[in-house]
């Protein structure tokens, strides 16, 4: 009985970490995340988050800037929220407070 046990307390986690190597080795290469064998080493020697972290990556590869609605903008505002009260610039436009008004007159 222990020996069933253990069979499947190990088995079963190394199959599906050798699943997610193996499918890493041969996505990295179809889709030309190159070399393909990093990536399956990092997914093998880091079990679990290699996985993810070649995920992050491979979703990087389809990034692009015309789509981005964050590019060239501070931040943006959602329509729902576009009557509330704006915070305080840091632009030119904001009053200069004391201490500012101090360094630029010296006396």
């Amino acid at each position: 009985m222990r020996t069933i046990l253990l069979a499947i307390l190990v088995g079963i986690p190394l199959a599906w970490h050798l699943g997610l190597t193996a499918v890493t080795y041969y996505d990295a290469g179809r889709i030309g995340l190159e070399p393909a064998t990093k990536w399956a080493a990092i997914t093998f020697c880091v079990p679990l988050f290699g996985f993810f972290i070649y995920l992050f990556e491979r979703s990087e590869l389809s990034y692009d800037p015309e789509t981005d609605p964050y590019r060239g903008n501070n931040f943006n505002i959602h329509p729902s929220r576009a009557d509330d009260t704006p915070l305080p610039s840091r632009g030119k436009d904001r009053p200069a407070t004391e201490e500012e008004n101090e360094s630029d007159h010296p006396d």
